[in-house]
């Protein structure tokens, strides 16, 4: 089920309105102004600390917020400000080493009763303080686990990760350090703010989503270094999952905590990714180091959250003529919401693989009522078997298979006739300028374009690691992408032949695009392209590799690989995101996996016995069964 209309359902359950009113609320005259509401990007610690204990005087109060600038459009909503200074979202950062108290004081300027958790000993939703308008309320804690932890308000009833409205900016983060650390990581709140209407085209009347209290192209820009080391703290905010994806590098997943606790793996235990799913009112803590120049971005996975969806200067979600107009010279890139940018500075040079390049060709073409009464967008590669006149474009697209270390000039000709192009080789580490982000990728002038209907382009790259990867539109991602401009990357060893008996792809996708993110249908799940998949055919004794790959537009999902008493086989673990795992992650577990786009798994499973099992996939209430014949 979609995650806005799972939303909506616990919203009405619990008696809450959904509203309907306009961006700004009328104010009386005789009010005084509300201040300007500062993003706050988490790098000074507020507070004053003396003599071991850190003293903070927060106020809850109301502001005139900015998402999208200072020429966007403006919000009216609560945040956390320093007694005396003007709000911000986040709210002001609480650090402290390891063993400090910390006294803090929470003003209520709200006009409603409110809600104040994770400011105590327990951290999280296990502590709560009640505070009265008008009140002051005062608390003492020591922390006791270093981590990363946040705190939040309500003024409403429901679970706090349904905040969506005037409380949802709410929010800040408490970071405990070891003592000793050096403080130079950074830190990176997800937030959100909405109004639902589902009568709408897509389900929404406004809305936005938002790091450290900006939408992209208005999110900090990150400055970095060639060889730079960087440890990053996320927090999520929201009341929806949010598969982070880092373009062009892997990072290392050092801790995850859910406000309560923060969990820091063993170091055998830090798995590299290139996409990882941060789940509501979660955090997560990555290490990563930039090896080459550039421009790169980290974003959400999901394409309904860096679409037009989530952005304000819209109409219900929908654009309109006057879009651009407004301020054009802030929106080169074509996408919004959650994308933060990263510009990398040269420091050395970039080894080339030596040798001839493969010269390769890839089409977008695209296809009338595919999905209905809509089109239809999809990737042949020249010369394959979907390469042929007057057959129905493949979904997924035309496999890529490459060779490790064979460097490759891949020709994009954008044959679709209606959008333009531009294609993101998801997980491979390669140079800036193909990685594919059309007005960002690259450096200095030298940035790649979209590419125009009728037009082409070449890219140069050379896959480093064998394993699995895949190829997706990044422009209008959410229709391109929800309509089929997709497939797989397999990169082989030199010498290294794919089977295709023993070598299976699972790869979960959607039958087209959704329109209304609340009132729904929402698309159908797609298997390697069908709704109603085709029976898999395996035999006993035989050790099969599955390549599971999730390109859910706005989801994350459920595969599980079941015996007849719908109890998950046993599979073994052996590559996350293209990665090989270390020996000690490659480990026997149940099969049963939830991941979300952008996420690819690789497991081996050799049935022993002629039986019957099942593959088992998607949200309630969408799940299908595809049956599973050992021979």
């Amino acid at each position: 089920m979609h995650p806005a209309i799972a939303l909506t359902g616990l919203l009405v359950s619990l008696g809450i309105p959904l509203p309907h009113s306009p961006i700004i609320h009328a104010r009386p005259r005789a009010s005084a102004p509300l201040p300007v509401m500062n993003a706050n990007d988490n790098t000074a610690s507020a507070g004053k600390l003396e003599n071991g204990i850190l003293n903070i005087h927060l106020d809850a109060t109301k502001g005139v917020w900015y998402p999208e600038g200072p020429n966007g459009k403006s919000v009216e909503t609560a945040a956390f400000a320093e007694t005396g200074k003007a709000p911000t979202t986040p709210g002001p950062v609480i650090r402290v080493t390891l063993g400090a108290e910390v006294h803090a004081t929470i003003h209520n300027s709200l006009d409603k009763p409110l809600i104040v958790l994770g400011l105590g000993d327990n951290r999280g939703v296990r502590d709560t303080l009640n505070v009265g308008v008008g009140e002051t309320k005062e608390v003492r804690f020591t922390p006791t686990h270093a981590g990363t932890y946040y705190y939040a308000g309500q003024t409403d009833a429901g679970p706090f990760v349904s905040r969506y409205h005037d409380d949802s900016q709410l929010n800040g983060a408490l970071i405990v350090d070891e003592p000793g650390a050096t403080k130079k990581d950074r830190v990176f709140l997800i937030s959100w703010w909405g109004i639902l209407d589902s009568l709408s085209p897509t389900g929404l009347k406004a809305f936005t989503m938002v790091i450290n209290g900006l939408s992209w192209p208005h999110t900090e820009r990150i400055r970095m270094t060639q060889g730079d080391s960087a440890t990053w703290r996320w927090i999520n905010l929201t009341g929806v999952y949010h598969p982070m994806h880092l373009h062009g590098f892997y990072y290392r997943v050092d801790a995850k905590g859910d406000g309560v606790t923060d969990e820091y793996f063993a170091a055998d235990q830090r798995r590299m990714a290139v996409t990882e799913i941060v789940a509501p009112g979660r955090t997560m803590q990555i290490a990563w180091s930039p090896t080459r120049p550039g421009n790169w971005i980290m974003h959400c996975h999901l394409a309904g959250h860096l679409s037009q969806n989530v952005a304000l200067d819209t109409e219900s979600g929908v654009a309109h003529n006057e879009m651009e107009g407004m301020h054009p010279s802030d929106r080169p890139h074509q996408m919004f919401g959650l994308v933060l940018g990263i510009t990398v500075a040269p420091n050395g040079q970039i080894a080339k693989a030596p040798g001839a390049e493969r010269k390769i060709r890839v089409y977008l073409r695209s296809q009338p009522n595919q999905y209905g009464d809509k089109v239809g967008f999809g990737f042949v590669v020249a010369g394959s078997r979907e390469d042929r006149p007057g057959i129905k474009l493949a979904v997924p697209g035309s496999t890529l298979f490459l060779e490790k270390d064979q460097r490759v000039a891949i020709t994009v000709i954008n044959q679709s006739g209606i959008d333009n192009a531009s294609i993101h080789w998801h997980g491979i580490e390669l140079e800036s300028y193909p990685d594919g982000v059309p007005g960002w990728s690259g450096s200095g002038k030298h940035i790649i374009p979209a590419i125009a209907p009728g037009d082409s382009l070449t890219v140069h790259f050379t896959p480093p690691r064998a394993g699995s990867f895949m190829y997706h539109s990044h422009f209008n991602e959410m229709t391109q992408i929800g309509s089929g401009a997709y497939a797989p990357i397999i990169v082989l060893n030199k010498g290294e032949k794919f089977d295709a008996e023993k070598d299976r792809i699972l790869f979960i996708s959607d039958g087209g695009v959704g329109l209304n993110v609340i009132a729904g249908p929402p698309a159908p799940v797609l298997l390697n392209g069908k709704a109603l998949p085709d029976p898999i055919e395996l035999r006993a004794g035989t050790t099969y590799r599955f390549r599971l790959f999730n390109l859910k537009n706005d989801d994350i999902e459920q595969i599980a690989l079941l015996d007849e008493n719908d109890k998950p086989i046993t599979w073994r673990a052996v590559a996350k995101d293209g990665a090989d795992l270390p020996a000690s992650q490659s480990t026997l577990q149940p099969a049963s996996l939830v991941f979300g786009s952008g996420e690819i798994y690789d497991f081996v499973y050799t049935p022993e016995k002629t039986e019957e099992l099942k593959v088992r996939y998607g949200t309630r209430p969408y799940i299908v069964n595809v049956a599973v014949h050992v021979r």
